[in-house]
C-alpha cells in the first residue's frame, strides 16, 4: 500500500489531494488574474493599449518556450521539484513586473516573459503529479474538482478584483499574484514517481515523448480536434462576439452575458462529469467538444439574445465534458515516465496555437466577411470532433475494457 496516494470513496477526503487542489487553484487564479489586472491598468491609464498587447504577447512567448522544456524536466526529475521552481520563478517575477509596469516597457516585458515561463512550466508537471497523487479510479473526480475551481474563479474573481482595484493600485494586485504563485510552489504534496534520467539530450527526450503520443491514435485525433476547435471557436468568441454584441444588439450586455453563460455551463459540466461514467467515454467527450460549434452558429444567425446565451451555456457544458475525460485518459493510458512530455505536447498544440487563431481571424473577416468566417468556424467545430471519433480507439480514449 502506498500511503501518499488517494484512496477511498471520495478524493475530497484526502489531505494530499486537497494540497494539490489548493496549489493548482492558486496557479489557475494567478494565470487568469494577470491579463485582467493589466487590463484594469489600461482603464486607470497606467498602461496604454499597445503596452498591454506587448506584455500579454511577452507572457505568451514565455509560456510557449517553457512548456516543452518543462515536459522533459518533469519526466527527468521529481514532478514536485519542477512545480516548486516553476512557482518560485513566477513569484519572483511578480515584484519586478509591479516595479516597472508603466515605467519601463522593456523590463516589465522581461518580467512578463519570466512569469509566462513559470506558468507554462507548471502545467505539464501538475498533470503528471496528479497521476502520482491520485489513484486511477479517482482521477476523473479529481480532474473535475480542479476544473471546477477554475470555473468558479472566472465567475467570481472579476468582480472581486475590480472591487480591490478601487482601494489598491495595480502594483499591489501584481504582488498578490506573486503571493498566489508562492502558494502554488510551496503547498503541493510530494509525488510517488521514480526519477529517471536517461542522459540523452532535451531534444531527444522530447521527441521520445512525441513517439509516445503517436502510440495512441486516439490522443493524436483528439488533440487535432481540440486544436481546431480552440483555434476557430475560441477565436470567434474573442473577436466576433464583441462585434456582434455591439453592432447587432447595441449593448455590451450580450457579450458579458454570453461569457457568464459559458462559465455557468462549464460549472454544470464539471459537476456532471465528476460522477458520470459514460460507457463510450471518448465518443461522449468528443460530442461535448463539438457542442462548441453552437457558439459561432449563434453569432451567425439573427437570433434573440437569449439564444446566444443558451448556445454559450451549451458550449461551456460541452467543453468540460471533453476536458475531464481527456485529462483522465491521458493520465491512464500514457506511459507514466513520459506523461509530462505528452502533456506538454497537448498544451503546446492546443492552447499554444490559440493566439494564432486570434491573430488570423480579424484579417480573415476583413478579407472574406464575418458571415463566411463564422460559417467556416462553425463547420470546423462540428466536423473536427466527428472526424476524430472515426479513429477506432477514440471510442473509449484507449483500448476497450
Amino acid at each position: 500500500m502506498v500511503p501518499d496516494t488517494v484512496r477511498g470513496t471520495s478524493v475530497l477526503r484526502s489531505a494530499q489531494f486537497l494540497r494539490l487542489w489548493t496549489a493548482t487553484t492558486a496557479s489557475g487564479i494567478a494565470t487568469w488574474a494577470l491579463p485582467f489586472v493589466l487590463g484594469l491598468a489600461v482603464l486607470s491609464r497606467s498602461l496604454t493599449a499597445v503596452e498591454l498587447g506587448v506584455l500579454l504577447a511577452a507572457r505568451t512567448a514565455g509560456f510557449l518556450a517553457a512548456v516543452p522544456i518543462s515536459g522533459v524536466l518533469a519526466d527527468r526529475y521529481a514532478r514536485r521539484r519542477v512545480v516548486l521552481w516553476s512557482g518560485l520563478i513566477s513569484a519572483a517575477a511578480a515584484p519586478v513586473l509591479a516595479a516597472f509596469v508603466g515605467e519601463s516597457l522593456v523590463l516589465s516585458a522581461a518580467a512578463a516573459v519570466v512569469m509566462g515561463a513559470g506558468q507554462g512550466a507548471c502545467r505539464p508537471a501538475f498533470q503528471a503529479l496528479t497521476a502520482e497523487v491520485v489513484e486511477g479510479d479517482q482521477r476523473q473526480q479529481a480532474n473535475a474538482a480542479m476544473t471546477l475551481s477554475v470555473r468558479v474563479t472566472t465567475l467570481v474573481a472579476p468582480g472581486l478584483t475590480a472591487l480591490l482595484a478601487l482601494v489598491v493600485n495595480t502594483q499591489v494586485l501584481l504582488l498578490g499574484i506573486g503571493a498566489l504563485w508562492l502558494v502554488a510552489a510551496l503547498v503541493p504534496p510530494a509525488g510517488t514517481g521514480q526519477v529517471s534520467r536517461s542522459g540523452t539530450s532535451f531534444v531527444a527526450e522530447f521527441l521520445d515523448g512525441v513517439r509516445e503520443a503517436r502510440r495512441h491514435p486516439w490522443f493524436l485525433a483528439g488533440l487535432g480536434a481540440l486544436t481546431a476547435v480552440i483555434a476557430t471557436g475560441y477565436s470567434a468568441t474573442g473577436v466576433v462576439l464583441p462585434l456582434v454584441s455591439r453592432d447587432r444588439y447595441g449593448t455590451e450586455a450580450v457579450l458579458a452575458g454570453a461569457l457568464t453563460a459559458y462559465t455557468l455551463g462549464a460549472l454544470a459540466g464539471a459537476l456532471l462529469i465528476a460522477r458520470w461514467r459514460p460507457r463510450a467515454a471518448g465518443w461522449t467527450a468528443l460530442a461535448g467538444l463539438a457542442l462548441y460549434g453552437f457558439a459561432p452558429l449563434s453569432l451567425l444567425l439573427p437570433v434573440h439574445p437569449f439564444v446566444v446565451l443558451a448556445a454559450y451555456t451549451v458550449a461551456g457544458l460541452g467543453i468540460e465534458l471533453f476536458n475531464v475525460p481527456w485529462f483522465t485518459a491521458t493520465q491512464r493510458e500514457v506511459d507514466p515516465g513520459k506523461l509530462a512530455r505528452v502533456s506538454s505536447l497537448d498544451f503546446l498544440m492546443s492552447y499554444g496555437l490559440a493566439p494564432v487563431g486570434l491573430a488570423l481571424i480579424a484579417p480573415a473577416i476583413s478579407a472574406f466577411g464575418a458571415t463566411a468566417v463564422l460559417v467556416a468556424c462553425t463547420a470546423i467545430c462540428f466536423a473536427a470532433p466527428a472526424l476524430a471519433a472515426l479513429t477506432p480507439s477514440a471510442r473509449d480514449f484507449g483500448p476497450r475494457r
